[in-house]
């Protein structure tokens, strides 16, 4: 890590997003060092900014006031502060007690607190601010997600020189949901700042243009808002991927193979190993798809000695009440499982709630037989197209939601409601029972279609379309050098 310039030069294309790329680490000593996040944003978006003298900003993780803008790893990275309060408020509070359940099917009660939202717009302004000072003459912004909604129209007024995008990574809900909001108004008008609003999936996109014709009056034709002062805005679909040239090479290494058949072994060789990775989130589906697990085995079509369940559940939000139940519930469930299931040595589920590095995800993808993926609403989902991307030999099957917006691209996936607890148990014996060579035909669909649409192909097509917007008043973003 290197401390840039306090007079930094100005940026061709900045990037807005919640989280730095970065995450911060405090050395015994007490110096700060920065580790690069496992995400497929930066994997998307490193080479176009390296090509256009990029910036991101975002909140580092911590409560640390007076961070200064960095360069890491040649990225300029612009550290935002939250306080305590705001973590609380902004964070905990409005982001994800309000929007995350309420943009999810309201799968659980959203919370609508007036001191979240201040908190919430005071947030969203010094982001804006941020941007404002980073960005150069005519540069290229793309905000990212369900925390920022307010960014571009802030964002707008300041600097109405710049090329505004935004791209929802979550679902965006349809009108008689998202119209309980009591600050709906604003947020449309706050979307409306961009020049394009990307969404996950199409459904996702008409929603939107139907609220902002019905909450907001502006005229739209399909998928374009035609404002009063004479500005468009286009929404559209952009289904987000990953970086599936590194996974597969990852999964094809000596190190990662040699780990699959370690996890086999040490799960004692079962004839299927059945897998589900996922946050620990009520959105996920965990519960209903390891009581519908346990039912196989109760029922007598699994058993424990040839089949197990590895359960990875990723520590998620600990601090938000929801969650700690959620945890608690799962907990119960898997312990009250394996005591009427399991055998010794043979668990029914092997449940590990914890965080692993991307060799030992790889590893699970590639010992795994059928990967499960239940939620009951997923903007996309990735952790699908993952295990896609690892099954370089064509074979293992993926049961998967059709609530997931993966389910709109992975159309060979033995594709399941997961309300249907029956349906599902129906769908994974399929899968276990399914003749090879229809596995190996589903499987080689999924990956064309994954390698013929992965994350840089999708960055690349929304800042096209972003290009495109308003293509006489704005500079062009240059694009990211081919290796």
């Amino acid at each position: 890590m290197t401390r840039s310039d306090p007079e930094q030069p100005k940026a061709e294309l900045v990037i807005v997003s919640n989280r730095l790329p970065v995450d911060r680490v405090v050395n015994p000593d007490g110096s700060i060092d920065w580790r690069r996040s496992p995400g497929g944003l930066v994997t998307a978006l490193e080479p176009v900014m390296r090509a256009n003298d990029g910036a991101w900003i975002g909140w580092s993780g911590g409560t640390d006031p007076d961070l200064e803008p960095f360069v890491d790893d040649g990225l300029s990275l612009v550290p935002v502060a939250l306080s305590s309060q705001e973590v609380e408020e902004f964070y905990e509070g409005f982001s994800n007690g309000t929007l995350w359940p309420l943009y999810h099917d309201v799968v659980a009660k959203p919370e609508f607190h007036r001191e979240w939202w201040d908190s919430y717009v005071t947030v969203n302004r010094r982001f804006a601010e941020a941007a404002a000072e980073t960005a150069a003459e005519s540069a290229t912004v793309w905000v990212h997600d369900y925390q920022m909604q307010l960014v571009p129209a802030m964002l707008r007024e300041m600097r109405p020189d710049l090329r505004i995008g935004f791209f929802l990574h979550i679902p965006f809900p349809p009108a008689e949901l998202f119209q309980q909001l009591p600050w709906r108004r604003q947020l449309l008008e706050g979307l409306l700042g961009a020049d394009v609003v990307g969404f996950q999936r199409p459904g996702a996109s008409q929603n939107f243009v139907r609220l902002v014709r019905q909450r907001v009056g502006h005229k739209t034709h399909r998928d374009m808002v035609y404002l009063p002062d004479g500005r468009t805005v286009q929404a559209g679909a952009f289904p987000i991927s990953i970086d599936v040239e590194g996974l597969e090479q990852l999964a094809r290494s000596e190190p990662v193979q040699q780990r699959a058949k370690e996890i086999r072994e040490q799960l004692d060789n079962p004839k299927y190993i059945l897998l589900g990775v996922d946050r620990l989130d009520y959105t996920k589906g965990i519960y209903a798809r390891l009581r519908g697990y346990s039912e196989l085995i109760a029922e007598g079509r699994l058993s424990v000695e040839d089949a197990v369940f590895v359960q990875v559940a990723t520590p998620s939000r600990e601090r938000v009440e929801q969650y700690r139940v959620l945890r608690d519930d799962i907990d119960r469930l898997v312990g009250r499982i394996n005591g009427d299931l399991g055998r010794i040595g043979r668990p029914a589920i092997s449940y590990l709630h914890s965080s692993y590095p991307r060799e030992e995800m790889a590893a699970l993808f590639r010992a795994a037989d059928v990967m499960v993926v239940t939620p009951l609403r997923d903007g996309m989902n990735l952790v699908a197209k993952e295990y896609v991307a690892c099954r370089y030999e064509s074979d293992g099957a993926l049961v998967l939601s059709e609530f997931a917006g993966a389910a709109d691209e992975l159309r060979q996936a033995f594709l399941i409601n997961p309300y249907d607890i029956n349906g599902m148990k129906a769908s994974i014996m399929q899968a276990i029972n399914a003749d090879p060579k229809d596995l190996s035909k589903r499987m080689k669909a999924m990956r064309k279609t994954i390698s013929e649409h992965d994350v840089k192909d999708w960055a690349s097509s929304f800042l096209k379309v972003l290009s495109e917007a308003r293509p006489m008043h704005h500079k062009q973003l240059r694009p990211a050098r081919r290796t």
